[in-house]
């Protein structure tokens, strides 16, 4: 590669002279060519002269500034050398920060650092070093191709990468961007996109790649070989209106799991706060079935005879104990089931008491 740049980062009273190279490779993306569609011509930006109309070559085009009544006023590279400005040639680093105090908007262009020299190699890797193990980026300014800018330099394996920062005047504000009313999002919905966030897993070599770059060379293939395009059968992705949200997120963890060939969960347990959430679920429903029997049974001990109460009343608390037990035992839950038994037992000691009171008065 060849450098696009050089000069120095100032550390304190430390130089380091380097070069920057191009990180990113633009030519590697999709890009296309303007054509006359009535005869498949070739439509090029032509650089013309607004005073003479006529082409100009690129050894006559120089730079000019623009002021606001729009008169141009040329500038050569003498003048932008002359420049009084110390990020001209040096990158200074005015402080050092968490990686995490960039806002992502800000970030530019990124350039790999090179040692421009062999003296430069032992204050790199300091710098190099010092960062990493710090846990921080430098932050500077630089005059990078006619205008100056925020940058920020971090420690990537072995290599020092710069990244061109915008300024903050010009993040717009996110005025009109926010929904007018405010939306209230529930507990359970919020556990249910938490699950769905879980089951996503880890990016593979298959998801970076570039499928339409892919697909639009075999349809560049067809057309020169005068035949229909060729592509594999892809799944379809759902699409339509989402009126059920909870419905939607439990679907998508349920459609992971099945692309990872994990076990699909059962409908109600993904969603509210993870597997257990059906359980619990049932083991209430479990435990309010049993208290209303075993609330029937009382009603019933105080009408009928102390005898016959007291064995009929335990009959239906011991079917009560089982109903809850069954389901309990169906849905794992078994602090709701113990809970449903430990009210059947109230039921019959309460029976019993009844059955002593009945007694007393019969003897009375």
């Amino acid at each position: 590669m060849r450098p696009t740049a050089k000069f120095s980062i100032s550390f304190g009273l430390v130089t380091i002279p380097v070069a920057a190279y191009n990180a990113t490779d633009t030519a590697a993306s999709v890009s296309f060519v303007r054509l006359h569609t009535a005869d498949g011509g070739r439509v090029r930006n032509q650089p013309v002269c607004s005073l003479e109309g006529t082409e100009v070559s690129p050894d006559e085009i120089g730079r000019g500034y623009r002021t606001d009544d729009d008169t141009l006023v040329p500038l050569t590279d003498d003048d932008l050398d002359a420049l009084p400005l110390p990020t001209a040639k040096t990158l200074t680093i005015l402080a050092f920060v968490a990686g995490g105090d960039i806002d992502p908007l800000q970030m530019g262009k990124g350039y790999y650092l090179g040692v421009d020299g062999p003296a430069a190699a032992k204050p790199y890797a300091l710098l190099r070093d010092a960062m990493e193990r710090h846990q921080r980026v430098g932050l500077g300014k630089i005059a990078l191709h006619g205008r100056e800018s925020l940058a920020m330099i971090r420690p990537v394996e072995d290599v020092l990468v710069m990244q061109v920062l915008l300024w903050p005047h010009q993040i717009r504000p996110m005025t009109g961007v926010l929904p007018e009313r405010e939306v209230k999002v529930a507990a359970n919905e919020v556990r249910a996109a938490e699950t769905l966030m879980d089951s996503f897993g880890e990016l593979s070599e298959e998801d970076t790649h570039d499928h339409y770059r892919e697909a639009l060379e075999e349809i560049v293939a067809a057309k020169l070989a005068h035949r229909e395009p060729e592509f594999e059968a892809g799944e379809e992705q759902p699409a339509g209106q989402v009126m059920d949200l909870m419905a939607a997120l439990q679907d998508s963890v349920r459609a992971a799991q099945r692309a990872r060939g994990e076990t699909v969960e059962a409908d109600g347990d993904a969603g509210a706060g993870g597997a257990g959430g059906g359980a619990r679920s049932a083991g209430r429903t479990a435990a309010k079935t049993a208290a209303r029997k075993t609330g029937a049974a009382r009603k019933t001990a105080e009408r009928q005879p102390a005898k016959s109460t007291a064995a009929g009343t335990t009959k239906r608390t011991k079917g009560a104990v089982a109903t809850g037990g069954a389901a309990t035992g169906k849905k794992s839950a078994a602090a709701e089931g113990a809970g449903a038994k430990k009210t059947a037992g109230a039921a019959r000691k309460t029976a019993a008491d009844k059955q002593t009171a009945g007694r007393g008065r019969k003897a009375g």
